[in-house]
């Protein structure tokens, strides 16, 4: 079913410099903060390695994770759990060619070497859906919320976090107040009440919602007054995002600070 939501938009105030990414990381594809780490957690995706990152907020590369089983495909973002798990995203379909995606466990990033074996969760979608390109998850009660990336419809998909494979499960479907909306990221506080969607100029805020139907919740729509190519985003508190974007030539590979309360 597809719900058309009534929206309110307002600017919070302008998006916040706080460093850059080492030249090395050009393509910064996600940003996520875990329990017991004080790192902005990063990776770069297809066509890169695999690689997790750890930067400071000031920009300073601290940590390289090899995960030694894992394959680059197309990692486009990153999730973490209330254990302090990692989760990367390997689930990018920029051409419509994959049916099967995979997302990789890495347990506690800031205690292991600088190679560690990720855990294996995967998944297809449900019968007769159409090949879809997603950028963004986030996890909510033991169940991965994985968003497509498209013009106008919105889906989310849910996934357990157990290991193993996995169909996933259609959730619901809406058309948020942009065009295109294209979400490239997304993260739950940790509170698990505010949900945070991203695109290149606007971050869209769910909040009054006791259920998985996010199609239902209270949606607002939030202007950055600011385009580059945003591909991260995350909670520092639960007022105030981290986003990032990707460096294309002399524009962008940045971290930022966002009010959103």
């Amino acid at each position: 079913m597809l719900f058309i939501l009534m929206f309110s938009s307002c600017n919070k105030g302008g998006l916040n410099k706080i460093a850059s990414f080492p030249l090395s990381l050009k393509e910064a594809s996600a940003a996520e903060k875990i329990l017991g780490s004080s790192l902005i957690w990063t990776i770069e995706d297809s066509r890169n390695g695999n690689i997790l990152y750890g930067v400071n907020e000031n920009g300073k590369l601290i940590k390289e994770i090899e995960i030694s089983n894992a394959q680059n495909i197309d990692w486009e973002d990153l999730t973490s759990d209330s254990l302090g798990n990692i989760y990367i995203g390997d689930f990018g379909n920029n051409k419509k060619e994959r049916d099967h995606f995979t997302i990789y466990k890495v347990p506690s990033p800031e205690h292991v070497g600088n190679k560690t074996v990720a855990d294996v969760i995967t998944f297809q979608l449900p019968p007769n859906t159409k090949p879809l390109d997603f950028e963004a998850f986030f996890i909510y009660k033991s169940h991965f919320y994985i968003i497509n990336k498209k013009n106008k419809e919105t889906m989310f998909f849910k996934v357990p976090t157990a290991l193993g494979n996995h169909t996933a499960e259609y959730v619901c479907s809406f058309n948020l107040e942009n065009n295109p909306q294209k979400i490239s990221s997304a993260d739950i506080s940790k509170d698990g009440k505010t949900i945070v969607l991203l695109n290149k100029n606007t971050i869209w805020k769910i909040t009054d919602f006791n259920t998985d139907n996010f199609c239902s919740a209270t949606i607002e729509s939030i202007a950055l007054n600011h385009i580059s190519q945003k591909e991260g985003i995350c909670f520092k508190d639960e007022n105030t995002v981290y986003i990032t974007d990707e460096r294309i030539w002399f524009i962008g590979g940045n971290i930022y600070t966002f009010k959103i309360k």
